[in-house]
C-alpha cells in the first residue's frame, strides 16, 4: 500500500464525508439502487458496528469507505456479511478501492466472518474488477432484479469471497 494512504476505523464524525461519497456513488446510477442518502441514524442502524473503515488520501481527506451489513439475523449465518464499498469520484482508479477492500476482508476474517458477499450492478465494471482482484468470485446473476430511476430493468452479479480457513480467527463457536 502507498504509505501516503491511511486506513482507519470509521468514526461517527466521519459521516459528512462518508455521506458525500455515498451521494457521489448514488449519482453514478451504477453503484446502488438507492436514490437518496439516508440520515446517519438510519445508516448506522443498518450496518454492523465492527469492520467500518475509511481510507485517507495524502491530504487527510476521506477518499473512500467500506462497511458490512448482516445478510441474515439467524445464528447460523453469523459469519456471513454483505460488503458496501465506495470511493470518492476524484480518487477512483488510483488503488484506494483495492487497499480498502483488502483491509476490510482482513478485518472481517479477524472478526469471525467466513463469507463476504457483494451485489454488483450490471453496469459497474470497475466494481466487478475490484471484487475479482480481491478474491471474490461470481456465484450468480440476478436478472431483472430491480429498476433504476429511469425505469430500466437491471441485473446484478452476486459475488462472494470465502475465508481460506474453515474457522476464521474471530470465529464464534456455539
Amino acid at each position: 500500500m502507498d504509505e501516503s494512504m491511511l486506513i482507519r476505523p470509521m468514526r461517527p464524525d466521519d459521516w459528512p464525508a462518508v455521506a458525500a461519497i455515498y451521494q457521489e456513488g448514488i449519482a453514478t446510477e451504477h453503484a446502488t439502487f438507492q436514490t437518496a442518502c439516508p440520515p446517519y441514524s438510519a445508516w448506522d442502524a443498518s450496518h454492523i458496528k465492527e469492520c467500518r473503515l475509511v481510507i485517507l488520501a495524502p491530504d487527510g481527506q476521506i477518499a473512500g469507505w467500506a462497511v458490512l451489513s448482516r445478510v441474515n439475523m439467524r445464528w447460523c449465518y453469523r459469519g456471513v456479511a454483505e460488503v458496501s464499498i465506495y470511493v470518492g469520484e476524484r480518487y477512483r482508479g488510483r488503488g484506494y478501492g483495492y487497499h480498502l477492500l483488502t483491509a476490510l476482508c482482513r478485518e472481517a476474517e479477524q472478526a469471525g466472518y467466513w463469507t463476504l458477499q457483494s451485489t454488483v450492478l450490471q453496469d459497474n465494471e470497475a466494481s466487478h474488477r475490484l471484487h475479482t482482484k480481491c478474491g471474490f468470485r461470481e456465484v450468480g446473476r440476478r436478472e431483472r432484479i430491480a429498476r433504476d430511476c429511469h425505469g430500466r430493468w437491471l441485473d446484478t452479479w452476486l459475488m462472494e469471497r470465502r475465508c481460506p480457513a474453515d474457522e476464521p480467527p474471530g470465529y464464534k463457536k456455539l
